[in-house]
């Protein structure tokens, strides 16, 4: 690859963040400089070996697609992946274990945004990133806009991964509900994601095809809404441009009911519409069949987006925000139950004739159980937003259940699914390294998510009637610690969810580094087995 121009600006910004060090204003902000300069050095020094994920042989012809950055972010998808959900299970552990808190970069307030970070922006932005690069040359049959642009925003993005996951062990953050990186790490994202957005948009701009695929435009929603909530939720003074600390332009309710039209819509549109790009063209391939029904998926499109972003204050019930914005909230979500029923129901109906691949195809089972959780996720919050429900529901783990059943279920399991299907095509295989590697992954994730969900369901109900049960007196019969107590053997049987779902993790890793290798497993293709010769009638 040519990255002359990629390695000159990573060494002048390791440069800059060397005189940040030097001249940083608080022990904080030099701290995160000397991360950041050491993480740049290492980048300048891999890219000046110029290293390569591209099949041997491969030629670099300008005019076809442009697949190596995309080889790249499924490495990064692969890697990020191990790590958010390795940190999930420790937190996951000190939680049950508070002895595990070590204090003070390690403890339970600094790992859960790293590990939600890891998981959502690290993992799932390199999926949606690669797949996104990968989906727009094929639908539009155009190489990738802006030559080495779209190497600016890989690297740039793994340099936002790395500044934000440093700043949170080290305390760096704005300290507000989703405990977002500082200013200079907002900015930096922002120059990232235009990047990003030129890329795609150029790309559709110079299409070769008339038609503009779905998928295209639930991507295109995904980056063009990321980038109005990450500007809007993250505007902030900084106190000095040397030093890491910030005040937000919001205070009070404002700032709550920014942070949840931030936060939901980033479930919105970061995990639902960019994943939903994914569905749309990852499944129709993988089952060999049309999408169930076109016109579905365009009604499917619009009426997400629309009601989508007012769901926000969901979030909110029992506070204070206005009470007529919380019930706006309630409907707009209640209403979402239909369209993303739609998406399901078109992506489960796209496999109408081809349903025995089911049983004989480990990838197609993943994609179909991602979109069987994502219809499911679904259900459950428009029903946890009804208010007599939340009232029973909100900050019990019920909620971290539901979140995680989508996370894992439908998030997780469609990215796995995407990843099998491009590693063998990226890098010239004939197939994947196992496809029982690949079965034995299903159903390690698929208990695993199981097992979480289920039991952040019945720790999440109880917790709620433990809060809210009172004597004849009208007080109340538990306090506090002892609901906190009563949770030890759930989040004991969590934590060992999140093994299995980690234990999946790896064993896909092993398989795509053996696929990447060439390597290939001697073994009956499943379902195929020889049935015993039978005896003759006598």
């Amino acid at each position: 690859m040519n990255n002359s121009y990629m390695t000159a600006l990573v060494g002048l910004a390791a440069f800059l963040a060397l005189l940040g060090a030097a001249f940083a204003q608080d022990a904080a902000f030099q701290a995160h400089a000397w991360v950041v300069f050491f993480a740049l050095a290492i980048g300048t020094i891999v890219m000046l070996r110029k290293l390569e994920f591209a099949p041997a042989g491969a030629a670099a012809d300008e005019s076809a697609y442009f697949d190596n950055v995309v080889r790249y972010g499924v490495v990064a998808t692969l890697f990020w992946g191990v790590v958010g959900f390795l940190v999930g299970v420790i937190v996951a552990s000190q939680l049950a274990w508070p002895e595990l808190n070590i204090e003070p970069w390690f403890n339970f307030g600094r790992m859960r945004p790293l590990h939600t970070s890891a998981v959502i922006f690290a993992f799932g932005g390199n999926a949606l990133i690669a797949t996104s690069l990968y989906v727009v040359q094929r639908t539009t049959r155009a190489r990738l806009f802006g030559g080495s642009l779209a190497w600016f925003v890989f690297w740039g993005y793994q340099l936002f991964i790395v500044m934000a996951a440093t700043g949170y062990l080290l305390g760096i953050t704005e300290s507000r509900e989703y405990a977002e990186p500082e200013w200079y790490v907002d900015i930096w994202l922002t120059v990232v994601w235009v990047a990003y957005l030129i890329v795609f948009m150029g790309t559709l701009f110079k299409r070769k095809e008339p038609h503009i695929y779905v998928a295209n435009w639930f991507y295109l929603s995904f980056i063009v809404t990321i980038a109005m909530l990450h500007i809007v939720n993250n505007l902030s003074m900084p106190v000095s441009l040397l030093g890491a600390k910030s005040y937000s332009l919001f205070a009070g309710v404002q700032d709550a009911l920014t942070q949840w039209w931030y936060g939901h819509n980033a479930v919105g549109f970061f995990l639902t519409a960019g994943f939903l790009g994914m569905m749309y063209y990852f499944v129709p391939k993988q089952a060999g069949r049309p999408v169930y029904s076109y016109r579905l998926s365009i009604i499917h499109f619009w009426a997400l987006i629309f009601l989508y972003i007012w769901a926000g204050p969901h979030h909110l019930h029992y506070t204070a925000l206005p009470d007529w914005a919380q019930t706006l909230g309630m409907v707009f979500s209640i209403m979402l139950w239909m369209p993303s029923w739609g998406g399901m129901i078109n992506g489960l109906m796209t496999l109408s004739g081809a349903w025995d691949k089911l049983r004989t195809d480990p990838i197609m089972r993943m994609l179909v159980i991602s979109v069987a959780f994502y219809g499911m996720s679904t259900f459950e919050g428009p029903m946890m937003s009804i208010k007599t429900v939340n009232s029973l529901s909100h900050y019990t783990d019920w909620t971290i259940g539901h979140v995680h059943s989508g996370a894992l279920g439908w998030v997780g399991m469609i990215s796995f699914g995407a990843i099998y299907y491009l590693v063998p095509k990226l890098w010239n295989r004939q197939r994947l390294y196992s496809l029982r590697l690949v079965s034995w992954h299903f159903w390690l994730a698929t208990l695993g998510i199981v097992v979480y969900a289920a039991v952040m369901w019945v720790s999440g109900i109880q917790q709620g009637l433990m809060w809210r049960e009172y004597d004849d007196q009208g007080y109340l019969v538990y306090s506090f610690a002892e609901s906190i107590a009563a949770m030890h053997p759930y989040y004991v049987l969590r934590m060992l969810g999140g093994v299995l779902y980690l234990a999946g993790a790896l064993v896909m890793a092993f398989n795509i580094y053996k696929t990447i290798r060439g390597d290939v497993r001697s073994e009956v293709p499943m379902g195929a087995e020889q049935p015993e010769a039978l005896a003759p009638a006598e």
